[in-house]
């Protein structure tokens, strides 16, 4: 079994589709003013965002993409206006992480994890 997609509630779907083009994520389905798929640029993951009358309440949901060059990738989007709610940073669970929130208030997690994502040194299971 692989994770192929993620669909995430956007009030003005047109909004978050130009956020995310600006993250780097390509387009592949519009469907505006109702629906937008992406793909993501590494590996076969595709990314959604359809339109809702009212975002969920709670918590709700954080959304990571990882990325080899997170510190250049966090310049970058900083040049083109993206606002972090934190810088990058290093984690005690061996994760680099930057953080900031999409047009709904979605919260990303952009990091550079390696092989500390799927293997950490206190990975229950190694085989």
């Amino acid at each position: 079994m692989d994770l192929n997609q993620i669909t995430i509630p956007s009030l003005d779907v047109a909004k978050a589709t130009e956020f995310y083009k600006i993250l780097g994520l390509r387009l592949i389905v519009d469907a505006l003013p109702g629906y937008v798929r992406f793909e993501c640029p590494d590996g076969n993951s595709t990314f959604s965002i359809h339109e809702v009358d009212a975002l969920p309440k709670g918590e709700g949901i954080t959304i990571y993409f990882e990325d080899d060059h997170l510190d250049g990738l966090v310049k970058s989007l900083q040049q083109k206006g993206i606002e972090f709610t934190q810088l990058p940073e290093n984690k005690t669970w061996l994760w680099r992480e930057a953080h900031l929130n999409d047009p709904d208030g979605n919260r990303l997690i952009l990091f550079h994890a390696g092989k500390n994502r799927k293997n950490p040194p206190w990975r229950i299971d190694k085989s």
